[in-house]
């Protein structure tokens, strides 16, 4: 639908799991072709492809722990050593070994490894002692043979995922990068520092979007927040274009009404977007909405417009923007986790509420917080997520709800 009628776009608002997939769709068809990048610089992108081994995990039998590879029975004569790195010379004489490090390649013709802390030397100075049952190496292939899936495309890559790669023989990954975000800020009324007074509050938004935007899997750069924009619709024309030409989503605060000095809309209409929601059916925070303006490269980009007041722009942002971008990066739409509700949570009509919580991860319980208005962020500094109420229910005690987790960096508060 054309920006051109923003009013009659706005009429009928989307129910809030479909405006979940219709944005994450959109991000998916516009997500960027992958790139190779060497494996020092693929932490926080998404892998583009599956990791598959390109050689037996291990390639070659090796030796778990310190001791002896033998051949034949005991005593054996000593007749070298294999050290990782190294091939080591076949063991085919009877009554042979050669010392062997944890991690060095066993010998062809090895019977056994036998625990360094388990043999004895005679006095000719053989080595001597009894094999456990098991062996003592790792056989090729044992963690996986070559071709092998080991991870399916649309993963974060993490550490885990980067050593995982490296032990399979590659030096670089298939990847989708990070996308880029700017961040309008809009209101008059707005102060970018010191105390709130004679009807100026302080931007709250400002300074914490692109903290949970980067937490999303976003870069943002300090040059890339603007704001307070001026309340005028030349100045938000400008300030939208400028942020296009160089993000691949702009996200911005206030203005998502259509009150005398709300311009967004109108200033959608000029730079050529397209919704694809406008409000969704969800409270607080239901006059959200996400665009598409497609560049003059062919490129799509993306306006995410988050309502002014602070606990409503973050529903607008887990709600949209957070499905958004994982099509962007290729990724799932991320599945809700569950959590049983300790105590009631009231619905809210024909709209699904988003409720803040902390989960007790212990008991699987979420806990409704208090200070939950649209305006107030107390709530939210305490909260692990939202519970998801469906239109036309209540929340019950014992039930089990969805839950919208925050991304939190350092796990599980305190």
């Amino acid at each position: 639908m054309s920006a051109a009628d923003p009013v009659a776009a706005a009429a009928q608002p989307v129910d809030w799991p479909q405006a979940r997939a219709r944005v994450h769709a959109a991000g998916l068809a516009a997500a960027p072709p992958a790139v190779a990048v060497p494996l020092a610089e693929a932490d926080g992108q998404t892998l583009a492809e599956p990791l598959t081994t390109l050689t037996d995990l291990p390639a070659f039998p090796t030796s778990s722990v310190d001791g002896w590879a033998v051949h034949g029975a005991p005593p054996w004569r000593i007749v070298g050593q294999a050290l990782a790195g190294s091939v080591p010379t076949p063991l085919t004489e009877d009554g042979t070994t050669v010392e062997i490090a944890t991690g060095a390649m066993v010998p062809v013709g090895a019977d056994g490894v036998l625990r360094v802390e388990e043999s004895t030397r005679t006095e000719d100075g053989r080595v001597t002692g009894a094999l456990r049952p098991a062996p003592e190496w790792r056989a090729p292939g044992e963690e996986a043979r070559a071709g092998e899936q080991l991870l399916p495309a649309g993963v974060p890559v993490d550490p885990g995922l980067i050593g995982l790669a490296a032990s399979c023989g590659y030096d670089s990954l298939p990847v989708r990068r990070a996308p880029r975000a700017a961040l309008l800020v809009f209101g008059d009324e707005l102060l970018t520092s010191g105390r709130p007074g004679a009807g100026r509050v302080r931007d709250a938004l400002g300074p914490a979007v692109p903290a949970w935007l980067r937490r999303y899997g976003c870069t943002v750069d300090p040059a890339d927040v603007t704001g307070p924009v001026a309340d005028t619709l030349p100045a938000h024309v400008a300030a939208l274009r400028a942020a296009l030409d160089r993000a691949d989503l702009v996200c911005t605060t206030g203005g998502t009404m259509h009150g005398p000095v709300d311009h967004l809309h109108p200033a959608l209409a000029e730079v050529g977007a397209e919704y694809v929601v406008n409000t969704v059916a969800v409270r607080p925070g239901f006059p959200m909405m996400v665009a598409r303006v497609v560049g003059t490269d062919g490129r799509p980009r993306f306006v995410a417009g988050l309502p002014g007041n602070p606990q409503s722009a973050i529903v607008a942002l887990v709600s949209l923007v957070a499905p958004l971008l994982a099509g962007l990066q290729g990724r799932p739409l991320p599945t809700l986790p569950q959590a049983v509700l300790a105590e009631p949570i009231r619905g809210r009509g024909n709209y699904t509420h988003l409720a803040l919580v902390r989960i007790d991860s212990t008991r699987g319980t979420a806990h409704p917080v208090q200070h939950v208005g649209s305006a107030m962020l107390r709530g939210l500094a305490q909260a692990d997520g939202f519970a998801v109420i469906p239109p036309g229910r209540q929340g019950e005690p014992g039930e089990r709800v969805a839950v919208v987790p925050l991304p939190l960096i350092f796990g599980e508060r305190p």
